[in-house]
């Protein structure tokens, strides 16, 4: 038997004012006006099928990602948050974010979300750099991300939290480190700071813009972390920092194999059923044959074989240890069945072993696709 852990709910808006060279995700360049009324319709219809997966099981976080979110507009985003809880029990003080980027906020509109129950903004800052913005194809200045900031920390949420990327085409170690200066100033409670990486199917990906070297990202990690820590954030994931209290409730139940609803184009879904499976669900992804109502694209269950890797490639991500009954509990599987690949990551000191709980030592941070392929 399997033991139900926390449920979120993601909810994704496909469209932004233009696709990013370097996204892979499934969003679409706006060429009229958002269906604001139509979407929130279908995207409450889509949450009723699959509320079947998970029926009376309360909800610990939501997130509204994109697409950029913000370009709903109040009202429709009052009406979807109104169906979401007519539909589910939100847990008290349940953690929902929504994300935004700083060439659509406005202060008003802001207001209205947070009336109408966003308690946490995701603001995507990338640089502060008007010729590193403009290079990623983003639509902000480094002055509206500030000011995105400063409003977001106005308002007085429950937290925000600052996307700033590395590694950006012909970034020096010192531009990068200045970014990171200027975000720290801003005070975020939570900052997601990643390596830019070329994926296929981007503009990128076809036409490479020219990254630094290995050393050089290399030098920027070591000295951005050094720098967060000494500002007072601590890393807990390969890519997020936080101040103590402000990690991302949502996001850790992600990388602890916890449960998610996903709504919306292209989202996906993980949900365990009292019967012992295991199931994955993939919406839609064209806004076109969503908006007809054919939400569900695929729906799979995870197969015992497949469990070790699906939890581990997530559990291994957080820098806390891992409870080893967690398991069990969360897989159906004994940890008997994993014992040779466990050793394997031990003898490599990849991780290290106590009688309740395994830690991801500093090389298997360093070496993590190695020692996830040990449970491949």
């Amino acid at each position: 038997m399997l033991n139900l852990p926390p449920l979120s709910l993601y909810i994704h808006i496909p469209w932004c004012v233009q696709k990013c060279p370097y996204c892979d995700f499934n969003s679409h360049a706006l060429k009229e006006e958002v269906p604001h009324e139509a979407y929130v319709s279908h995207l409450l219809a889509d949450l009723d099928q699959s509320l079947r997966l998970a029926p009376q099981r309360p909800v610990s976080s939501i997130f509204i990602g994109g697409g950029t979110p913000s370009l709903l507009s109040a009202e429709a985003m009052h009406r979807l948050m109104d169906g979401v809880r007519q539909r589910l029990c939100l847990l008290p003080g349940a953690e929902v974010t929504m994300e935004a980027n700083p060439g659509t906020v406005e202060a008003a509109r802001f207001e209205a979300y947070q009336a109408a129950g966003i308690n946490r903004i995701s603001i995507g800052v990338q640089s502060f750099s008007a010729e590193k913005l403009q290079r990623l194809g983003r639509i902000h200045g480094p002055q509206e991300a500030k000011e995105a900031a400063r409003l977001a920390k106005r308002l007085g949420l429950l937290s925000f939290n600052l996307d700033l990327m590395h590694g950006l085409p012909n970034q020096t170690p010192q531009q990068a480190l200045d970014d990171l200066r200027q975000a720290v100033e801003l005070e975020p409670p939570h900052l997601s700071w990643y390596q830019l990486t070329i994926e296929p199917n981007t503009l990128f990906g076809s036409r490479p813009p020219v990254l630094p070297d290995d050393d050089a990202l290399w030098d920027i990690y070591q000295r951005g972390h050094e720098l967060l820590c000494a500002a007072g954030y601590v890393q807990y994931e390969t890519s997020a920092y936080a101040k103590p209290g402000y990690r991302c409730h949502h996001n850790l139940n992600y990388w602890r194999f916890g449960d998610y609803l996903g709504i919306g184009c292209g989202a996906h879904g993980k949900v365990s059923l009292s019967d012992g499976r295991i199931v994955r669900t993939v919406k839609t992804r064209h806004p076109r044959g969503y908006m007809e109502g054919r939400y569900l694209a695929e729906q799979n269950d995870v197969e015992p074989q497949d469990r070790p890797f699906e939890f581990f490639m997530n559990r291994f991500r957080l820098l806390e240890p891992c409870p080893r009954e967690q398991f069990g509990q969360l897989t159906g599987l004994s940890e008997s069945i994993i014992r040779p690949n466990i050793d394997r990551a031990l003898e490599a000191g990849y991780i290290t072993e106590s009688d309740t709980e395994w830690q991801v030592t500093k090389k298997g941070k360093l070496f993590l696709n190695s020692l996830l392929e040990l449970f491949l």
